[in-house]
């Protein structure tokens, strides 16, 4: 396990958690897609959420709108209903493949992000599986979101396509990281645009 600084704790900033806890009442109550699995908690959890910050910083998936790595959002006490929750899946592969289930509840029904956020945290997770042991990381998005029956189809057919070529396609959409960089920029005055 990749150790790591802390990026926003508790020492005077009491909206977010360590990464190193797991808070229970700061995370998303575990959704439809993670019924019947067994809901990683505690160390479990934690050890996930510890290598998902790690592979989300490598492959630039950051919430535009916190401006943070999108593991932090887990931690975010002000959101304590949004984030991630994970499973292990039971009982459903006949080949011994070991599965994780990734579910993503956004912090607004409608938050703009969420298909950018869910489709770029299963490109993550599945092109760097080498770092948390599992064959394939299934990611859903939550039905409390207006699209998430769309945003769903397209990640299982991306699923569907990872576990026939092996292979993850990085897609069309501009890097989440890439676009908060952007964004900042065009505030700040700074940019493609800026006049120096």
């Amino acid at each position: 396990m990749v150790g790591f600084p802390s990026l926003g704790g508790r020492g005077g900033d009491d909206a977010f958690d360590e990464y190193g806890e797991f808070v229970p009442e700061h995370l998303p109550e575990p959704g439809p897609f993670l019924d019947g699995h067994e809901v990683l908690t505690g160390e479990s959890h934690v050890a996930f959420h510890e290598t998902t910050r790690g592979v989300f910083e490598e492959r630039t998936v950051y919430d535009v709108t916190f401006g943070y790595n999108l593991a932090k959002l887990n931690l975010d006490a002000r959101h304590p209903g949004a984030g991630y929750r994970y499973a292990e899946q039971s009982g459903e592969s006949d080949d011994g493949e070991e599965v994780l289930r990734a579910e993503f509840t956004p912090t607004t029904e409608f938050c703009p992000q969420s298909g950018t956020l869910t489709l770029g945290s299963f490109r993550a997770w599945n092109g760097l599986s080498e770092r948390h042991g599992y064959d394939v990381v299934r990611v859903r998005l939550h039905p409390m979101h207006h699209e998430s029956a769309s945003i769903n189809e397209r990640l299982a057919a991306l699923e569907t396509e990872y576990r026939e070529t092996g292979a993850v396609d990085d897609g069309p959409e501009e890097s989440v990281a890439s676009a908060a960089r952007s964004a900042t920029e065009e505030s700040e005055g700074r940019g493609p645009d800026a006049p120096f």
